[in-house]
């Protein structure tokens, strides 16, 4: 039997990306049939045609509800970025006067084809316009929710953010408790002490193994040398350390855990019609780590960090290139 030709062979990755995409909505057909069936067995006649027409609603019902809300939550959706599916994630902490505010703020991005990730640092003191108002990007999360945070991350961008993440600190330790705790190499003697929020920091240099509670301290901590510039650093060499153990084959035990965290303790966008196509996406998720970047800007003498908008647009263009965002529509198609 002859080989398969190059052309072939990608003929038929393709094909199967695209069963991949009709699998999750197949699925719900067939349990609509199901059901439709089912109900025809059991209540012949008006009977039947009720449960029918029930289904039917509360399944259009549904959809519906889930399109409004996304759009809703999303700002506006660039048919460049269908290659890619973008996470904006959101570590939440109480501010001084306990207000809520975006602590940390990243955008995960994956390739739909290759799995190949990109993470951007956004400081959390980055200086935005806010409907008619100018403040640091973390304290929209009090304004807004996360709602206003993808818009306005998706605007500084100019990328589509299709999905959103919001976890608060003792969750995240909850996690990482779950996962066995992270190895890092702490670059320099973490020590601070804050009695009036209870924050207290003793990280010794060196290589640490880091359970939950020591993972939040060491990605909170904002030395002298450095300030936020550092901080956004340790949370970029942190993340990549996660992305690794999670990649694990030990991981797959603790999965049921996770995902009862995600359901119960975690704020998502991700809803029944687009979680098939985040798992999928995560089911692909490439073995290299992270590239890497922080919102290009500098930091003023009030401690804002103010964008280049030049630079920014240089910056997203290199992680993002055109091929890659063709390839991605044309695999759409």
């Amino acid at each position: 039997m002859a080989n398969l030709t190059q052309d072939n062979i990608d003929k038929k990755r393709k094909a199967m990306k695209r069963r991949r995409r009709r699998e999750f909505f197949r699925v719900i057909f067939q349990v609509v049939i199901v059901a439709l069936v089912g109900s025809a067995v059991l209540f012949l006649g008006l009977g039947a045609y009720n449960v029918i027409s029930r289904v039917y609603n509360e399944f259009t019902s549904m959809y519906q509800g889930y399109s409004e809300r996304k759009t809703a939550r999303t700002g506006e959706v660039n048919p460049k970025f269908d290659g890619y599916t973008n996470i904006l994630i959101l570590g939440i902490d109480g501010g001084e006067q306990g207000e809520l505010q975006a602590d940390t703020i990243l955008v995960l991005s994956f390739s739909n084809d290759t799995g190949k990730s990109r993470l951007i640092s956004i400081p959390r003191d980055t200086w935005v316009s806010a409907d008619s108002s100018t403040g640091r990007i973390g304290n929209l999360y009090n304004w807004g929710g996360a709602n206003l945070m993808v818009r306005h991350v998706s605007n500084l961008l100019g990328i589509s953010i299709h999905q959103f993440i919001v976890i608060d600190m003792n969750t995240f330790a909850e996690l990482i408790d779950i996962l066995g705790g992270v190895d890092i190499y702490v670059e320099e003697n973490m020590d601070y002490e804050d009695p009036e929020s209870g924050l207290t920091i003793h990280i010794q240099q060196g290589y640490q193994h880091l359970n939950g509670e020591d993972s939040q301290k060491y990605l909170r901590y904002r030395g002298e040398k450095l300030g936020d510039v550092g901080r956004v650093q340790r949370q970029q060499k942190f993340i990549k350390a996660l992305y690794a153990k999670v990649l694990q084959l030990e991981t797959i035990p603790k999965l049921p855990a996770i995902a009862d965290v995600f359901r119960n303790k975690i704020d998502t966008s991700a809803e029944i019609f687009d979680s098939a196509h985040l798992a999928n996406v995560l089911r692909q998720m490439s073995s290299d780590p992270p590239t890497t970047t922080m919102l290009p800007g500098s930091e003023n003498d009030q401690g804002v960090w103010v964008p280049n908008l030049a630079e920014i647009d240089v910056r997203i263009s290199e992680l993002f290139p055109v091929q890659d965002i063709s390839e991605g529509i044309s695999d759409d198609e």
